[in-house]
């Protein structure tokens, strides 16, 4: 993370970044902050993607009742950060909030690991993200 901090926020399960080339997801969240949603592996799978990650702490992203409620969770997360957010499915009204709002943001579909593609495509938007910011 840089030293004034975050420039952007990635929320994702542990299992997504699992399986990632050895150093991938350090490097991508250099200059981010990861918010773990918690799937079917539990504290169990966050604790071990902190240490893989070499992180002391980890943000969680509250559990809702429902899918909606969720997505409002992490829009609400996001606040005003540019966001990469990693899930199974987005709704339209997700899709229309992602494409409206003023900071970049980012959608990637992956149920389960990331593949090589999506991987390439968050390399890509944080690339345009950090030229944005020089």
């Amino acid at each position: 993370m840089s030293e004034v901090g975050p420039l952007f926020r990635m929320v994702c399960t542990p299992e997504a970044l699992a399986g990632a080339p050895d150093g991938w997801a350090a490097e991508t969240l250099r200059d981010g902050e990861v918010a773990w949603l918690i799937d079917d592996g539990g504290l169990e799978t966050i604790n071990a993607a902190a240490h893989a990650l070499d992180l002391i702490t980890v943000s969680i992203v509250r559990s809702e009742e429902s899918e909606a409620l969720q997505a409002e969770t992490v829009m609400a997360f996001a606040g005003s950060f540019p966001l990469v957010w990693v899930g199974p499915r987005f709704s339209d009204s997700v899709r229309t909030w992602a494409r409206e709002r003023r900071p970049m943001t980012l959608l990637v579909e992956a149920d389960g690991q990331l593949p090589a593609e999506e991987r390439g495509r968050i390399g890509r938007f944080l690339a345009l993200l950090g030229r944005q910011t020089e």
